[in-house]
């Protein structure tokens, strides 16, 4: 008598589709109890997702953070997108605006979640530099270099610096003086700094 092999037997396969929805609400939390208060039971509850699916997905609170903060660089600015005035102004000040504005906010508020833990883990800091800090410094990389392009302003600007001035001022008022950023605000960075930084007037 032959013997009939059995097929084997297939694992069953996970479904990945409501990953960035669960990633969201972990940013949510994150943003909300910063990374030591956030537990993978919040993110469950906020997703509304069995916890054996987070679990067996990101094994660890520290890998789910990290694919959570990795995601948010899905949401970057093509730089074909971006505004072209033909000023470094009208450029800047047209990148201020309510949805700029409130993503930039929800940014800052998960970087302050990530405070306690980004000295401790370094692929957790890599992550945070590259979907949170780098993207905002690339766009002005670009209204700059187009300015030196166009003539309106030196050739030797240091845009490296410049790119980082409205980042930096912007995540300090929101870290360290816990200050909403509003537009005002971001007017005053474009007209008080930047521009005189570079000889213009505002």
């Amino acid at each position: 008598m032959t013997q009939v092999e059995s097929a084997p037997k297939l694992g069953r396969r996970r479904d990945h589709t409501r990953d960035p929805e669960i990633l969201d609400a972990a940013l949510d939390v994150l943003a909300e109890t910063g990374y030591d208060g956030m537990t993978i039971d919040m993110v469950a509850t906020r997703a509304k997702a069995g916890k054996a699916t987070l679990y067996r997905r990101w094994p660890s609170k520290s890998e789910l953070v990290i694919d959570a903060v990795a995601c948010m660089k899905s949401h970057l600015l093509d730089p074909a997108s971006l505004p072209d005035t033909g000023t470094l102004r009208g450029d800047l000040v047209a990148m201020v605006k309510p949805p700029t504005i409130e993503d930039a906010e929800r940014k800052l508020k998960v970087m302050t979640g990530l405070v306690s833990m980004v000295a401790r883990n370094p692929e957790l800091a890599e992550a945070v530099q590259t979907a949170l800090i780098e993207p905002r410094a690339a766009v002005n990389r670009t209204l700059f270099q187009r300015a030196i392009d166009r003539g309106e302003i030196p050739s030797d600007a240091d845009i490296e610096t410049l790119s980082m001035i409205s980042p930096a001022m912007v995540s300090y008022r929101t870290l360290m003086l816990q200050k909403a950023t509003d537009r005002a605000f971001l007017l005053s960075i474009i007209d008080k700094v930047i521009l005189p930084a570079v000889g213009l007037k505002p």
